[in-house]
């Protein structure tokens, strides 16, 4: 049972009760009468053959008030493809898979590289970046949602929660962030908003004093889910990161782009696991040794274009006070985690710590090299604007695909 406590600008909407899903799944049914729903499932052809895809699908079949669900498949070639279709084939909804590696959608992402305009990496961004563009362009949902595909915990709860806020037509909300605690039936997760994000918005609060971006971001239960809503209206305008930094990268175009009052957090889950990352040390490229590289730049830049003047040694003075706090964050989380009977392994937890706090000056290092450098995606006004056609080319591409 969460607390009832507003901690700031940003509205949080907190689960108070046992509503059953009949319930709440009649009344979005209601709202999606003149807020049709679509939903954006960014995923990798190796996730349908994982534990939790098939279960998600399942849950997916009995839901009634979406409308659309559109597919954002990677790494798939034509036999898997196949597959893919096969495998969603059972979902009542109008489905849609973009199928990214395949002939139509490539000629499509060359034709916008050649006029930089595409995503410059693959990945989860580019990913959820064509996948809206495809909404955007048959101009159907009113209200768009997105949640990963390797969600173990998962139930109808968890859309139903997150659509609610901005479909709800009595709301004012524009773009809605889902939270949960990262909580398994045995240990305690979520390690880089446990230790890295959250420890790293307060050093530099602690540091830069009271920015209100990073007291917006403070706001923020989980930065880094991987689950938000937002309204049609909202999407065209938004810039889409396509590196690692993807979660953070949107929270800081809401934050430019929306009043905060437009904006809320929901608890749609009492407890969510899903596939976990490795720390990777050693690698930069992998694991959660890049996740932290990336959100940590993303940061940066988000901090420069508020007038924040990086350098060298504000970096290590980052890093150092970052150190300090989520060490102390590390002994809080073990008495937590001992008074819930969940295993915690402070050594492993302190190896974390250490590991992060180096990707501070790793991204620091990179930005001070790269100040210019521009990880978003452009907005689909942009894209829409330079080829006027492009968008009923996007949609022949995925209707013929999917025939």
């Amino acid at each position: 049972m969460s607390d009832f406590a507003q901690h700031g600008v940003i509205t949080t909407l907190h689960n108070l009760r046992d509503r059953s899903i009949d319930d709440f799944e009649a009344e979005l049914t209601r709202f999606s009468q003149t807020n049709p729903m679509a939903l954006i499932l960014p995923s990798l052809y190796s996730e349908l053959q994982g534990p939790a895809l098939p279960k998600i699908v399942s849950d997916l079949e009995l839901v009634p008030y979406i409308d659309d669900i559109v597919v954002g498949l990677d790494r798939a070639d034509e036999k898997q493809f196949e597959h893919a279709q096969a495998f969603f084939s059972h979902l009542p909804q109008r489905r849609r898979i973009l199928w990214h590696d395949g002939p139509r959608m490539t000629a499509l992402d060359q034709e916008l590289k050649h006029l930089g305009l595409a995503p410059r990496l693959p990945g989860k961004g580019r990913n959820v970046w064509y996948c809206l563009g495809y909404l955007l362009s048959v101009d159907r949902a009113e209200a768009i949602a997105l949640h990963d595909c390797d969600i173990v915990t998962y139930d109808r709860f968890m859309p139903a929660r997150l659509f609610y806020p901005v479909a709800n037509p009595s709301f004012d909300f524009r773009f809605c962030k889902g939270y949960y605690s990262r909580v398994s039936e045995s240990a305690l997760g979520g390690r880089v908003t446990r230790l890295f994000t959250s420890p790293l918005v307060a050093a530099l609060k602690k540091i830069l004093g009271p920015l209100d971006y990073l007291e917006y971001l403070d706001n923020f239960r989980y930065l880094l889910s991987g689950e938000f809503a937002m309204r049609k209206d909202e999407a065209r305008g938004m810039r889409i990161p396509s590196d690692w930094g993807l979660e953070i990268g949107v929270l800081s175009e809401v934050y430019r782009n929306i009043s905060r009052h437009h904006i809320c957090q929901v608890d749609i889950a009492d407890r969510y696991d899903h596939k976990h990352q490795e720390l990777a040390v050693g690698d930069a490229d992998a694991g959660l040794n890049r996740m932290t590289v990336e959100v940590s730049k993303s940061i940066f830049r988000k901090l420069a274009t508020e007038g924040v003047t990086l350098y060298n040694e504000l970096f290590r003075t980052i890093k150092a006070t970052y150190f300090r706090i989520a060490l102390d964050r590390v002994q809080q989380y073990h008495c937590d985690a001992v008074i819930n009977g969940l295993q915690l392994d402070l050594n492993a937890e302190t190896q974390a710590v250490e590991l992060f706090a180096q990707s501070i000056m790793t991204a620091g290092e990179h930005f001070l090299q790269n100040p210019m450098e521009v990880p978003f995606s452009p907005n689909w006004m942009r894209v829409f604007d330079a080829i006027p056609d492009f968008s009923e080319r996007l949609v022949e591409a995925v209707e013929l695909d999917n025939a």
